[in-house]
């Protein structure tokens, strides 16, 4: 089985304007890769401008870029990559198979679609979206493991460099194993002060798996919190690189959306400071603020 280690280290992380910015968070997943502290996300970064945007956030200094079949948007951050000068090794690439593209044959197809629209040869870390693809299918672990068959057999061939899942409870990781071979190098959940989780992040890091952190700002509603506005003013930093510094605390990797250069280099920030362990833990104790609504075994419930 393959292994994760986290390490809260310093890690010489990127360049940002010539200088060389010293993190000191880092993370290594189960292929001994190792991830920067925080990546770039791209849900809902469709149409318009959004080339420009991510050719931004790859000018800013990320090397981790989060996406899906399901955003619809492969096609315009593979052209920005490219139009970036950056080669191919100098970052890290992380898309999704989508509900209705789960299935062994099925997962096989999307995998080779989602390589074409990025115009690459292979993945990172290609992971599944859901564990369910709705509520009333009964055999949803049976197709678990079969996408996760086809995963496996993917990073085999080299296609893929690792694999993991994403709104995944420990029940729905401990089926995978019924029959599959390889653990998950992380899972992708919504993580933020007032929707943490952290069961299943406890779950993932006894298990050798790296959480991910999407919607770590709480869908920006967590921002005006008078505890993160607090705590903002005592640190010295904006609401934003706390929620984030927060994901980091709990060795949580979180992949923040920006459109500005000014929001980019500022979630980049959030790794250059660390938190103190009571305010930590006082965040812990938040009520339910910016909670999506989504869960993986429920309807839709009403947003926080």
């Amino acid at each position: 089985m393959m292994t994760m280690v986290f390490d809260i280290a310093s890690l010489f992380y990127l360049l940002l304007f010539g200088k060389v910015m010293e993190a000191m968070f880092s993370f290594k997943i189960n292929t001994e890769c190792k991830l920067p502290p925080i990546g770039y996300g791209t849900y809902k970064s469709v149409g318009g401008d959004c080339t420009a945007i991510f050719r931004e956030a790859l000018r800013q200094g990320y090397r981790y870029i989060d996406t899906a079949s399901f955003y619809g948007n492969e096609v315009e951050i593979g052209t920005a990559i490219k139009e970036s000068g950056l080669k191919r090794t100098d970052l890290l690439l992380a898309s999704k198979v989508w509900k209705t593209e789960m299935g062994y044959d099925e997962t096989l197809r999307a995998a080779e679609h989602s390589l074409s629209r990025l115009g690459t040869d292979y993945l990172d870390l290609y992971l599944i979206h859901w564990p369910r693809p709705d509520l009333q299918m009964s055999e949803w672990e049976k197709l678990d493991r079969e996408t996760w068959r086809a995963m496996e057999r993917l990073l085999d061939e080299g296609v893929l460099r690792a694999i993991g899942v994403s709104n995944f409870l420990p029940h729905h990781i401990e089926n995978l194993a019924v029959t599959g071979n390889v653990a998950p190098a992380v899972n992708q959940i919504e993580f933020h002060p007032g929707y943490p989780q952290l069961e299943t992040v406890a779950y993932c890091h006894t298990q050798n798996i790296l959480p991910q952190a999407w919607s770590p700002l709480g869908r920006t509603r967590v921002l005006a919190h008078p505890l993160i506005q607090t705590l903002s003013e005592n640190y010295g930093k904006t609401p934003a690189q706390i929620c984030l510094n927060y994901a980091l605390m709990h060795g949580v990797m979180p992949l923040p959306k920006a459109s500005s250069p000014e929001r980019m280099r500022e979630n980049l920030d959030a790794a250059s400071f660390s938190m103190e362990a009571e305010d930590v833990a006082v965040l812990d104790e938040m009520e339910t603020v910016g909670w999506s609504g989504l869960h993986p075994d429920k309807e839709r419930a009403f947003t926080v």
